[in-house]
């Protein structure tokens, strides 16, 4: 059971749906907006509850997926209905710890924090995920299939979460503005700015493929890019001249150190 249908909770459950990890018979949702909820299920055939409650009552596993600054709220008023169903409780909300979960409720719940990453919505997402220890080994192999899913999934030290976010979740905007640069400077040297940002995209795309995938160090992989006296030394000379790997470490530090103001 879903509570809540916004863009990621629609992008998790089509990836659920995609990966076959369940049926859409077996998936339920509620949201405030009740077109937008209704529409959603029309859409991919799963079912709308009239209320939280009602899917607390029916749902083995419950998705927290409304926003950070109103989970409290849900977890409170309907704590009576989370303790006697006792379900699973997998919470998306950004930020907010296991411990401030628990707190919200009357009870001892089985929890589970991930932190998916934008990318779910063409299932390409990284998720880190934790359990309180009330969760069972059944509950946390089930949170890794639910997050693999709609990308990858990483068992992660609650701790470790806020410089994940910075890694996972907001790098995604900094991928993105690299891209848009080169495709910039593609515009610049006569390419038209759709075919410069395809051309960076895929350029992306395959790069962390290979990366992912031979196992070999960023560092020998750059080596095997760059000849003697070439055209690719010559631009990696002027990124590290001009600063790009300190600018990319400010730019953790400055998110880093925004986290832990929130």
């Amino acid at each position: 059971g879903f509570i809540g249908t916004g863009n990621m909770a629609a992008a998790i459950i089509r990836g659920v749906l995609s990966a076959c990890l369940l049926s859409a018979g077996e998936i339920g949702v509620f949201d405030l907006d009740t077109q937008k909820a209704k529409a959603f299920a029309a859409e991919t055939g799963v079912r709308v509850f009239a209320d939280t409650q009602e899917l607390i009552a029916a749902c083995d596993t419950v998705v927290l997926a409304v926003k950070p600054n109103v989970i409290a709220d849900v977890l409170e008023q309907n704590g009576e209905a989370f303790c006697r169903r006792d379900p699973l409780i997998l919470s998306i909300a950004a930020g907010k710890t296991l411990g401030f979960l628990q707190n919200a409720l009357p009870y001892e719940a089985r929890l589970v924090r991930v932190m998916p990453n934008v990318n779910a919505q063409v299932g390409a997402a990284v998720s880190a995920f934790c359990g309180n220890d009330r969760a069972t080994r059944e509950d946390l192999a089930f949170a890794e299939a639910f997050c693999g899913a709609f990308g990858t999934a990483i068992s992660l030290d609650e701790a470790k979460f806020p410089i994940f976010g910075v890694l996972g979740g907001c790098a995604p905007a900094y991928a993105y503005l690299f891209a848009d640069a080169l495709a910039e400077a593609g515009v610049r040297y006569g390419l038209p700015k759709e075919q410069a940002l395809k051309i960076s995209a895929q350029m992306m795309l395959g790069s962390a493929k290979l990366l992912l995938e031979s196992g070999v160090h960023p560092r020998e992989l750059i080596d095997r890019v760059c000849s003697p006296g070439g055209t690719t030394i010559e631009g990696l000379s002027a990124l590290q001249k001009d600063g790009f790997e300190s600018a990319v470490h400010n730019a953790v530090q400055a998110a880093f150190e925004k986290d832990k103001k929130l």
